[in-house]
């Protein structure tokens, strides 16, 4: 489990400030290309934790430890969705997302996107499903969060 809790420590900063990053995007550019980026980016982080994860979860007692730690360093799933969040509602503010989209909801939705590819490719193997740059648009895509485009 220590090795885990390093390899967090290690990572987890780099992941968080790409998430924090997002604030500086509000308003520029196009939101789902400003999204892709940071997908990619967490199909690769949780694919490099959870395969350090698996030796750090071998009984209940190491589980336990590891979920007093995370609640310890207050470094638990709101560290990560929170900063998303924030980004999609302010882009909610400017009007480019849809106004019904819940930030929150939408960045738990993407989180769990990129968790969802790293587990599978993790057990399955990577040919087993899309590219991490397929299954990133797909999830971005996906969330519908920028107003369709009517034709002309």
């Amino acid at each position: 489990m220590n090795q885990y809790i390093a390899l967090l420590q290690d990572r987890l900063p780099l992941w968080l400030s790409i998430l924090h990053g997002l604030s500086d995007q509000a308003g520029k550019g196009r939101v789902c290309a400003n999204l892709l980026p940071v997908t990619r980016a967490g199909i690769d982080y949780y694919l490099e934790v959870q395969s350090a994860a698996l030796p750090a979860f071998t009984s209940p007692d190491v589980t336990v430890r590891f979920r007093q730690a995370v609640r310890d360093s207050g470094l638990g799933p709101a560290a990560e969705v929170t900063p998303l969040a924030a980004y999609l509602e302010a882009e909610r503010r400017l009007g480019r997302i849809t106004p019904d989209v819940d930030p929150e909801a939408s960045a738990r939705l993407l989180l769990a996107g990129c968790f969802h590819h790293a587990y599978i490719e993790l057990f399955v193997g990577a040919g087993a499903g899309p590219t991490r740059e397929a299954s990133a648009a797909q999830i971005v895509r996906e969330l519908r969060l920028e107003p369709a485009t009517r034709p002309n």
